[in-house]
């Protein structure tokens, strides 16, 4: 069975920096994309970043491009996303996921962790 679970998150000022973490296990995830989704409170789930299948491609919600990285270590079944420069619109429940990437910021994702709230104050 496939599991995700999310890590790192917390209460940050703005301008401070989190590293969310995302722990898989069920599957040999180095066949698949990654990405990682937000949802703040009222809105819709939207993507944020998605990483191909062995590393060498990333893509960004224009929102997050040059604050937040993606990255994976497929030899820990582990993968993260590094947020810099964080402000309070960035406060939301983060979810990563696994699947494939259809384009840029699309993604079909089959299965979802359970989320980390991260939360920016002014």
């Amino acid at each position: 069975q496939v599991h995700l679970v999310e890590s790192g998150g917390g209460l940050v000022q703005a301008g401070g920096s989190l590293r969310l973490s995302c722990a898989a296990s069920g599957r040999t995830f180095n066949n698949y994309d990654m990405a990682w989704f937000r949802q703040a409170p009222g809105k819709e789930r939207e993507f944020v970043a998605a990483i191909s299948w062995g590393g060498g491609r990333t893509d960004y919600a224009d929102s997050v491009k040059g604050q937040f990285t993606i990255s994976r270590d497929n030899a820990r079944n582990m993968f993260y996303l590094q947020m810099n420069s964080l402000k309070p619109e960035d406060t939301a429940i983060y979810f990563c996921a696994t699947g494939r990437v259809h384009g840029p910021g699309q993604f079909n994702s089959d299965y979802w962790g359970q989320g980390t709230q991260v939360t920016v104050s002014s």
